[in-house]
Parts: C-alpha cells; sequence; structure tokens
C-alpha cells in the first residue's frame, strides 16, 4: 500500500512539513496523469463504436409545435439527450436529474461552438414539463415524447410488460429499478445526406458527466461526504430547496438552544 492509499485509508490526514506535502503530492500526480491518459484511450474506444442507423420516426413536442429527432439538433451535426425523470402525472421532476440539468446553461453555448446540440426529453406532457421548467427557471431545450417509443426504445422507460421478476433491461444488464422512469444520455449524429445514427448512450454513474459538482467535490477533503447517507445523493435537493432546507435546521437548531438557554 502507497502513502496515498493509507492516508486515504486512514480518512484522518496527518499535517506535515511543506516538502514532505510535495512529496506525496507528486506521487498523486503520477497516479493522476495515468488516470487521464486513460481517459484519453477509453474515450478514444467510445468514438470508434459503431453506429446504429436511427429508422423509426421519431416525433416530440415542444413549445415551438411537432418536432422530428432530425429537428432537435437545430442545424448542427451532433446531438447531446439528457432522459430526464420526469413522467406523466409527476409533481416535479428528479431531483438528481435536475441537478444534472442545473449544469446545463452553463455548458449549451460552449457545446454549441463544437457543433454540438444539447436537449433534454422526458416522457410527462409538455404543459407539465414547462410548469416545473418555469419553477426551476431553466432556459435550455425540453421537450416531450408522450406518445412515441423513444423514451422505451433508449431504455429509460419502463411499462409493466418490462418488469419481470421485478427487474428491467437497463444500463446493459437485468436491474432491479423502482421507478417507471430512469436516467440516461444519448448521443446521435447526422450525416450530410440527413441520416440520424445513434452512437452511444450512457446510464447509471455514466450520468456523472453531467455532474460538474461532483468532479470539484472529488477535489475537497470532504470529498462527496455521502459515505453516512441512506443512499447516494441523498443530499441532492431541486435548487429551490436548499433554502428551504437550511431555514428547517436554522430553525431547528434555534429550538435546541432555546431548550438548552431554559433547561428543558
Amino acid at each position: 500500500m502507497t502513502t496515498i492509499e493509507r492516508t486515504a485509508a486512514s480518512r484522518a490526514p496527518a499535517v506535515v512539513s511543506r516538502d514532505r506535502w510535495l512529496t506525496q503530492r507528486r506521487e498523486l500526480l503520477v497516479r493522476e496523469k495515468e488516470l487521464t491518459r486513460l481517459h484519453d484511450r477509453i474515450a478514444q474506444e467510445r468514438r470508434a463504436l459503431p453506429w446504429v442507423r436511427v429508422d423509426k420516426e421519431y416525433a416530440f413536442e415542444t413549445a415551438a409545435g411537432r418536432r422530428t429527432l432530425s429537428d432537435l439538433f437545430q442545424g448542427r451535426r451532433q446531438l447531446l439527450v439528457q432522459h430526464f425523470m420526469l413522467g406523466p402525472g409527476w409533481a416535479e421532476g428528479c431531483p438528481s436529474c435536475s441537478f444534472m440539468a442545473d449544469h446545463i446553461e452553463g455548458m449549451k453555448l460552449h457545446l454549441a461552438q463544437r457543433d454540438v446540440t444539447i436537449t433534454v426529453v422526458s416522457r410527462a406532457p409538455l404543459a407539465e414539463i414547462e410548469k416545473f421548467r418555469q419553477r426551476m427557471g431553466w432556459a435550455f431545450p425540453w421537450v416531450s415524447s408522450s406518445g412515441s417509443d423513444f423514451n422505451r426504445d433508449y431504455g429509460v422507460s419502463f411499462g409493466e410488460a418490462d418488469r419481470k421478476d421485478g427487474v428491467v433491461d437497463y444500463n446493459y444488464g437485468r436491474v432491479a429499478f423502482p421507478k417507471d422512469e430512469a436516467p440516461g444520455i444519448s448521443v446521435f449524429v447526422k450525416d450530410s445526406t440527413g441520416n440520424i445514427f445513434h452512437t452511444y448512450s450512457t446510464y447509471g454513474r455514466g450520468v456523472e458527466v453531467m455532474m460538474g459538482t461532483y468532479a470539484l467535490l472529488d477535489l475537497v477533503p470532504r470529498g462527496r461526504d455521502e459515505d453516512a447517507l441512506p443512499f447516494t445523493m441523498a443530499w441532492v435537493r431541486h435548487h429551490d430547496r436548499y433554502e428551504e432546507q437550511a431555514s428547517a435546521q436554522d430553525t431547528a437548531r434555534m429550538r435546541a438552544g432555546s431548550c438548552c438557554a431554559t433547561g428543558a
């Protein structure tokens, strides 16, 4: 076990001199460079995957009217789709999918410069999407796949017929999944003649690629700090709910202080 591995395992880093810190930091840099090179190689392999031609006609309800999958490219050649968990009749979107979507506004302009359009797709009717979008203050493209097979074909919506022995086909395997909707990211490309191809989809922890906040949390001493939580991402809230959570915690602390002050 290396010095770095022992330190990580202990969860209680020592306080050392600057010179000793630099020694360990250089050790870690070697590992980080290995990871960077591995990441680059896997990205190359990802881009080298074969393509599947999309022959089915998909239609979506948008704020501008009914649109095809081809229309969602908005004149660009590459399309990134966030499969957002918001099913018909849901009171609000999935908090984790909302966490992903919170990162889109800062990315979409830069993605456009590299010939990429990013669009969010949910199975809920457009009116329900728009209601939640207004609440969250988002401006990115978000369309409804209601009435089409799009979500089911790309592995993020499940009906009763899709469940066998309590499990569904998700993330390229048979897994137990508690909801009818699941998160994911899919990639499509359009050639010069207008043909559309599906090139890649990722699910499960693969969707962390959109979660820039997690990448930064991985840099700080406490990291994601999720080990003691009942489930991964249990801390995540819709961004308009953090203030409510903080207010409730402040109230609880005030009450606790009041009890202590009165001797109760």
